[in-house]
């Protein structure tokens, strides 16, 4: 059997988190099984394993699937000569919002209060996303409001960390509004 190269793993593996995605959005996560991701990925166990240690391990690499969606926007944010400010910052995180991953990242937060593993992936995540909300807000507050840049540091963790807050009260809003798929009436 042939070798995979790097870049074909690298396929491999965000098809296979994608599908795990949809399948934890749709059956949660203490219900979905290998076997399931296995049928919506179209993929063998053993294509899965050769990847993936563990559901653990799936939900982390799910986890940041969705986060690097959320860190080019963010970077783009960030790098833009007129970053948008923190109101329209938060408007754009949450129009941006996908009800799956929604659900996904509600049912992790959960999964997290009890699993040790769980709880590192979201700890991480959430740490990375509130450091790049960070950097938006820094880029907005030395650009347009014309801080020094250690000033803007200063002020902008607050603001990064309240921004994150709604975020993460948006997306479970979504998550707790929208019906799954096998639930819509």
């Amino acid at each position: 059997m042939p070798r995979l190269t790097d870049a074909r793993k690298e396929l491999r593996r965000t098809q296979i988190a994608e599908a795990a995605v949809r399948c934890f959005s749709r059956n949660g996560l203490e219900r979905t099984s290998i076997a399931d991701i296995t049928a919506e990925s179209g993929l063998s166990a053993g294509s899965i394993y050769a990847h993936y240690r563990n559901k653990a391990d799936l939900v982390g690499a799910a986890a940041r699937e969705v986060l690097a969606k959320r860190a080019d926007v963010l970077g783009e944010y960030a790098a833009a000569d007129v970053p948008p400010s923190p109101d329209e910052l938060l408007s754009r995180l949450n129009a941006a919002i996908d009800p799956a991953e929604a659900r996904v990242g509600v049912q992790t937060w959960g999964e997290a209060t009890t699993d040790p593993a769980i709880h590192a992936i979201v700890v991480d995540m959430t740490d990375r996303m509130r450091a790049m909300l960070h950097d938006c807000v820094t880029a907005w507050l030395v650009r347009v409001e014309r801080r020094e840049p250690a000033e803007a540091r200063e002020l902008g963790a607050p603001i990064a960390h309240r921004i994150m807050a709604l975020y993460q009260a948006e997306l479970l809003y979504t998550a707790l509004r929208t019906p799954t798929e096998g639930t819509a009436a």
